[in-house]
């Protein structure tokens, strides 16, 4: 018997058998979990965005405290010519 007829065989067991009751709240609690699950990840996205604008508005202020397109002055100073 190959495996394939293994599985056939038992599923055509489960679906010959009586099958079991069905909790009459089962609808309710499933609502619920997947309320309960829709609003935590909206929390979390809202997080993620927050935490996003965040960081950006840091950068931006960080550039332009520092700003770093700037070029540093030099430590040396020019050759003098014409003495």
């Amino acid at each position: 018997m190959s495996p394939r007829d293994r599985k056939e065989d038992e599923v055509r067991r489960m679906l010959e058998t009586r099958h079991p009751q069905v909790p009459a709240d089962l609808a309710t609690r499933a609502e619920a979990q997947g309320t309960r699950l829709l609003r935590r990840h909206r929390a979390v996205r809202r997080a993620a965005w927050l935490l996003l604008a965040a960081a950006l508005i840091a950068f931006a202020v960080w550039a332009a405290l520092k700003q770093p397109w700037v070029t540093p002055p030099t430590n040396t100073t020019p050759p003098l010519e014409g003495w």
